[in-house]
């Protein structure tokens, strides 16, 4: 990999994830296959991409220390709190989207430039890798997503810190089809066509008492979807077909509009993810997510199993 990469990328949408059986991209530069990528499809495009190590723990473990402590060699380093989210607030959330010219300016100090491609990964099966991704995919950038994570990659880790080229990212706004407010998720969950998607455990779900939320339960209409439900036991994503029964059941049939959210915006990304897998296109990301709405004591909330 050369984290200077700034060749253009070009993206399709076949109807599998590029882990199962993917071609590798040509020597002039990696076509992303699809969603998410196979650390033996990484390797084999390793120079032809920017990796990005998104890891990122909400035990409060640094995710760079576990990038210096060994990395996929050639990975630059992507910070949750300072290069993928503004400053938090009660309204906002824990992690509210940058402005515009702060991720370009964040991102583009990392290598990462117009049209490049981008495999992005972590050490959660994409939780974390997730918002990377939905960020740079909401604003048509080439980028996918490691499945697996660190775990899938064949090859030995580097402690070496790559050689970064700044690159130009273009500021672009944060396109409204990919991002709710929590004024447009009031009126979502009220909307018979639409499904919001809790991507949280059943349990934070349920409304037990935890020591992350800043009230328990979750918002009064949304289904329970925890995105752990999206993995195998290796933490590879499970088959489209598999996919698309389990988000069948929550009432996700590829004609109802969907809205995720989590705790803080980020590994409801890996809802999204998902769907993007099974071929369910059309998701929406509430950034703010339970952070913002838990955090004001006029939104209502709902506990229990049932959506309410």
């Amino acid at each position: 990999m050369r984290a200077s990469a700034s060749r253009a990328s070009s993206s399709t949408a076949p109807a599998r994830p590029a882990s199962w059986d993917a071609d590798v991209g040509s020597p002039a530069g990696a076509q992303l296959p699809a969603t998410v990528v196979s650390g033996t499809w990484l390797q084999a495009n390793l120079d032809n991409v920017v990796v990005a190590d998104v890891r990122w723990y909400l035990d409060g473990r640094s995710g760079r220390a576990a990038y210096e402590a060994g990395h996929i060699p050639g990975a630059v380093f992507v910070d949750l709190d300072g290069d993928l989210s503004g400053p938090p607030s009660t309204t906002g959330g824990r992690h509210p989207l940058p402005t515009p010219a702060d991720f370009a300016a964040a991102i583009g100090a990392l290598g990462i430039g117009d049209g490049c491609g981008v495999v992005a990964y972590d050490d959660a099966s994409g939780m974390v890798a997730g918002r990377l991704w939905w960020m740079l995919r909401s604003l048509g950038e080439p980028v996918a997503v490691l499945d697996g994570g660190l775990a899938a990659w064949p090859g030995a880790l580097s402690t070496e810190y790559p050689e970064i080229s700044p690159a130009r990212f273009t500021p672009r706004p944060w396109p409204p089809e990919s991002f709710v407010s929590i004024a447009e998720v009031d009126v979502a969950r009220r909307d018979r066509g639409t499904v919001v998607l809790d991507a949280r455990s059943s349990e934070r779900y349920r409304g037990e008492p935890n020591a992350i939320d800043p009230r328990f339960g979750h918002i009064p209409g949304a289904v329970s979807a925890p995105c752990s439900a999206n993995l195998m036991p290796a933490g590879t994503l499970r088959s489209p077909d598999e996919l698309r029964r389990s988000y069948a059941a929550a009432g996700v049939d590829g004609a109802a509009e969907v809205v995720a959210y989590c705790g803080s915006g980020v590994s409801a990304n890996l809802d999204l993810l998902a769907l993007e897998v099974a071929g369910l296109r059309g998701g929406r990301l509430f950034v703010g997510s339970w952070s913002a709405w838990g955090a004001d004591p006029d939104r209502p909330v709902a506990t229990g199993p049932e959506p309410g």
